[in-house]
């Protein structure tokens, strides 16, 4: 099969979801590696797809205590076209903050107005559906209906992004959404057919309360629904779209 730039996006997609299901400790690091051989192959289409493959690399290499690979790869994901200067303020990253190499290789990122506040809506949208996520599943504890939850999603932003490398954190999005959704879909589908097992040896079984579950939880489905939707990216009128240097090192807040 020939990679193409849909193919090898989809790889890292699905390599961060099953980085994000199994944990980061479990998680190789030979896809990516992969990822950043085959998309270099692609040329200058695939380099913010090199820049995504060592920009995860680096993650999963400070997460693992190797400060010194994490440096080299974020290095790489830079010469790439890296430019999320919100995720390089992530709370693993920071004690990188005061390195040398990695004050250079941030100096060196440039990035829009228009651009940056995509990243910032994106790594917020990241936070507020773990929220979601989080608070549906308190939500379902103890409901007796069959009805199934799934975890709404607020569409991706669709504009032309002044840079790529806003490309690698609309990924970053989309595989939280697809594992939180599917960890959520898990639990649902579990509690859905114990309660029917239950319904069917159990004579006392509540009906009425299932019935009035079922109701409950589609009007809370609406909500989140109707809140995902709201929550809609909306490009600032007049947002800068001329490269500029990104923020000072530690002057982002992380969303969340």
């Amino acid at each position: 099969m020939v990679d193409t730039v849909n193919s090898l996006a989809a790889r890292v997609h699905e390599l961060l979801v099953e980085a994000m299901t199994n944990g980061p400790a479990t998680a190789g690091t030979a896809g990516f590696h992969d990822v950043v051989v085959r998309a270099a192959a692609l040329g200058p289409d695939g380099a913010w797809l090199v820049a995504a493959g060592h920009a995860n690399l680096g993650v999963l290499a400070v997460l693992r205590g190797e400060a010194d690979q994490g440096i080299f790869h974020f290095d790489a994901a830079v010469a790439a076209g890296y430019n999320d200067c919100v995720a390089l303020h992530v709370g693993p990253i920071r004690p990188l903050h005061g390195d040398p190499r990695f004050q250079a290789l941030y100096q060196r990122m440039r990035i829009t107005q228009a651009d940056l506040d995509e990243f910032l809506w994106l790594h917020q949208e990241m936070q507020l559906m773990l929220q979601d996520a989080q608070t549906a599943a308190v939500d379902n504890i103890g409901r007796l209906d069959t009805g199934v939850s799934p975890l709404p999603q607020a569409p991706m932003p669709t504009r032309e992004p002044d840079t790529p490398g806003v490309l690698t954190a609309r990924i970053d999005l989309a595989a939280v959404q697809t594992a939180l959704q599917r960890a959520a879909l898990k639990a649902e589908f579990q509690r859905s057919s114990g309660n029917t097992s239950l319904s069917l040896i159990d004579d006392s079984w509540d009906y009425d309360r299932a019935r009035r579950d079922a109701w409950h939880a589609d009007g809370l489905d609406s909500q989140r629904l109707r809140a995902a939707e709201a929550r809609a990216f909306v490009e600032r009128p007049g947002a800068g779209t001329v490269l500029v240097p990104c923020p000072p090192l530690g002057s982002i807040a992380y969303p969340g």
